[in-house]
């Protein structure tokens, strides 16, 4: 068997790659962008295709050469804050991307495989009063360019999943963390400061918004059920994916100065506040576990850990 993980020369591409090799045997064709070559080839994690997903002829050309059985689509713009900074951007890349690998696997003859479209927990955006556990009946209302870029996206694969009876399994994951993540990631950022620190930097991290709660998973507990929804999930149904309970980025940041074992001042800066944030929201996973055999594995504890270590090895070998 064969998958293709459109867009997976990225943070969760490259677990998911690793995941699915390793869990499944499948052969793995990572496509991105040709930059994005040299760091697949040397990591060995599948062989790479240069695609630019807004262009849909390239898309369809590969599609017909390789005609994948499995089809994760990664590619996306999934900054909030770069979202706020170049909306547009957000918009060709999350959106018309979408739409064009859709449309290239519906244009060709004889050929149906599974897709799995990744959305956001940050579709849901503000929630009714009193809602701080969302299931998948929650209505969406994103706060932010890159959240209402990813409801439509899901939107998108819901209307083709019926209208033209593609298998399109959509997945809604709450935050994701681990190693290799990039630094404009809440627990990625902390801990790349932290490293920086234990490398000598002054002992001071400068944070955003410490009140807000969120639900965090770690990106191989992530990977292990796009795994298993692409394999089990029903065609045009939403999955919530996350670990069911909310924690505050003040209790992160505590924990990964804890683990640090030194004494660091925190710092706040305007910059790292977002123009619109919500108080806290968690996922309810029920669906999801009534659909495949999962539940979060690793730790937060082991997260944060794994990450610190990450940054001190990425700071050590200059790999931001």
């Amino acid at each position: 068997m064969k998958a293709m993980l459109i867009g997976g020369a990225g943070f969760v591409g490259k677990h998911l790659a690793i995941h699915l090799a390793n869990t499944y045997g499948w052969e793995i064709v990572i496509t991105g962008l040709p930059e994005e070559r040299e760091a697949i080839e040397r990591s060995s994690l599948g062989r790479f295709v240069p695609v630019n997903i807004l262009e849909k002829g390239q898309i369809q050309a590969v599609l017909e050469q390789e005609r994948p059985h499995y089809i994760f689509h990664l590619a996306a713009q999934s900054s909030v804050a770069r979202s706020w900074k170049n909306p547009q951007a957000t918009i060709d890349v999350n959106i018309k991307g979408c739409a064009n690998l859709l449309d290239a696997i519906r244009s060709i003859e004889i050929y149906d495989p599974k897709i799995l479209l990744i959305g956001s927990g940050d579709e849901y955006g503000r929630l009714p009063d009193g809602i701080r556990v969302v299931s998948e009946t929650t209505l969406p209302c994103p706060g932010n360019p890159y959240a209402m870029t990813k409801a439509a996206q899901t939107m998108l694969g819901q209307v083709y999943a019926h209208a033209y009876r593609m298998h399109i399994v959509l997945a809604r994951p709450f935050n994701h963390i681990g190693p290799g993540q990039m630094a404009g990631f809440v627990v990625s950022d902390f801990c790349k400061q932290v490293a920086e620190i234990l490398n000598g930097a002054e002992p001071v991290v400068r944070v955003g918004n410490l009140t807000a709660s969120r639900d965090f998973t770690d990106v191989r507990d992530v990977v292990r059920a796009y795994g298993l929804l692409i394999q089990h999930g029903v065609p045009g149904e939403i999955y919530n994916i996350g670990s069911g309970t909310a924690v505050s980025i003040q209790s992160l940041l505590d924990e990964i100065i804890r683990q640090s074992g030194i004494s660091i001042s925190v710092q706040h800066d305007p910059q790292k506040f977002r123009p619109v944030d919500y108080p806290s929201i968690a996922a309810d996973i029920s669906k999801l576990q009534r659909a495949i055999d999962w539940k979060p594995e690793i730790s937060l504890e082991r997260t944060i850990a794994d990450t610190l270590t990450d940054w001190q090895i990425r700071l050590k070998n200059k790999v931001n």
